[in-house]
């Protein structure tokens, strides 16, 4: 990754902690200087890197890992806000990202039971909960999306 990108990277990043939501492009052309089309090129890069996912459109960000764009089953509250998680994996990932405690509010994939986590000094209450995944670690490109 060059340093441009790594630098849009970051201040795309920054921008969903600032903002609490994934930035649009013409949110990070604003900061950065960059037009919205330098912007959308940069994230084509990116996306292709494995280092933030585009939606469908390739225009805007659909997975800013942990942080979706889109709401999902998995809802984090940490620092002071609710944000929604790709995943069961990305919901951890952002009391990770934040470096703060949270909740995780979910339901079980299998039965569809309520499951509320709380994470404290980044350990989850429930030690006995497990996470499943369908697909291969080495196969989750393939449709990250759906994995």
């Amino acid at each position: 990754m060059d340093p441009d990108d790594l630098s849009l990277r970051n201040e795309t990043y920054r921008l969903v902690v600032a903002l609490g939501r994934v930035p649009s492009a013409a949110e990070v052309a604003d900061s950065t200087g960059r037009t919205a089309d330098a912007v959308r090129a940069g994230w084509q890069r990116l996306h292709a890197a494995h280092a933030l996912v585009l939606d469908a459109t390739g225009a805007e960000i659909r997975m800013a890992n942990p942080f979706s764009a889109v709401p999902t089953p998995y809802r984090v509250r940490a620092d002071g806000r609710w944000w929604f998680a790709n995943c069961a994996w990305d919901a951890f990932g952002i009391c990770a990202a934040l470096h703060v405690d949270g909740r995780i509010e979910t339901a079980c994939a299998d039965c569809g039971e309520p499951l509320t986590i709380e994470v404290r000094d980044r350990r989850p209450d429930d030690t006995t909960l497990l996470f499943h995944c369908l697909v291969p670690a080495r196969r989750w490109w393939d449709d990250i999306a759906f994995t």
